[in-house]
């Protein structure tokens, strides 16, 4: 058929006996565009769920020596894993990690448009 759906059939990861599967009809319209940008943004969140799987396992085996917060006599260790370390970590530390996310997310880690 004509489809605007067959647009996307040559796309990696299309696999027959599917082929190109789109159950919530996001890219009925054809639309290149959106569609690269709906991948490439599924590819961010990806990589982000790793690092956070990551950032969430590691600290159960390694902690950094010395003083997390030095004038309020915290140390790494004291630090408990998971969502519990939110609770200790000072509100400052916080909010140095939200704008470090941040400037990495609007200023340096920006899709290179000239690779598709």
């Amino acid at each position: 058929t004509a489809s605007p759906l067959r647009a996307f059939e040559n796309e990696l990861g299309v696999q027959a006996p599917v082929g190109f599967w789109d159950p919530l009809g996001l890219a009925r319209d054809g639309d290149m565009t959106a569609f690269a940008r709906r991948r490439a943004t599924e590819i961010k969140h990806g990589r982000v769920s790793m690092l956070a799987c990551v950032g969430y396992i590691v600290p159960e085996y390694v902690k950094f020596p010395g003083y997390l917060a030095p004038k309020s006599g915290l140390l790494f260790e004291d630090v408990p894993g998971g969502l519990n370390a939110l609770s200790k970590v000072p509100g400052a530390g916080v909010a140095q990690f939200v704008a470090f996310a941040g400037a990495m997310e609007l200023n340096f880690l920006q899709a290179d448009a000239t690779r598709g």
